[in-house]
């Protein structure tokens, strides 16, 4: 695996999906905020919790730009099409198992089956995130498709 090259595209690639992600809920196109629901899992304090929501949110676009990776080099090639096409399936197994099972983890959210408490605010993401907005899964997944898109596209093969 080329460290540098995960090291380097992972970084831009996310840094990509989330200028998209925020770029979209400022648009009013979803309500969605990966680094606030990421970071309000570490804080109660709303303010924090963006700040660390950002750095949690980069070490998970490394750690899958690693995935693409080890995934690239077992096949011997990385083309743009195959990175969006990991990354189409990323996001889908993001919005239906992934957002469904964060109220399990996240602290401070809601569930589908129990109202808010006064340590339990946050609105559960629900399938495909679509507590969120309507339009919400295909922000989501257009992100994720860029994503792979780009370490697809430019992630070198091969050197240590």
């Amino acid at each position: 695996m080329n460290v540098p090259s995960v090291l380097l595209w992972g970084f831009a690639a996310t840094i990509v999906l989330s200028v998209m992600m925020a770029g979209s809920q400022r648009l009013g196109f979803t309500r969605m905020s990966i680094p606030f629901l990421l970071g309000t899992m570490l804080t109660p304090n709303r303010d924090r919790a963006m700040f660390l929501g950002v750095l949690v949110h980069m070490m998970n676009g490394w750690l899958f730009a690693v995935v693409y990776a080890l995934a690239f080099e077992s096949w011997g090639r990385a083309t743009w099409w195959l990175g969006a096409g990991i990354g189409m399936v990323h996001g889908l197994f993001v919005l239906t198992v992934g957002m469904p099972i964060v109220p399990a983890m996240h602290p401070r959210m809601v569930s589908e089956y129990f109202g808010p408490t006064p340590n339990r605010q946050l609105q559960p993401p629900g399938f495909l995130a679509l507590n969120y907005g309507r339009r919400t899964p295909i922000v989501a997944l257009g992100a994720h498709v860029v994503y792979g898109a780009i370490l697809g596209a430019f992630y070198e093969l091969g050197r240590l």
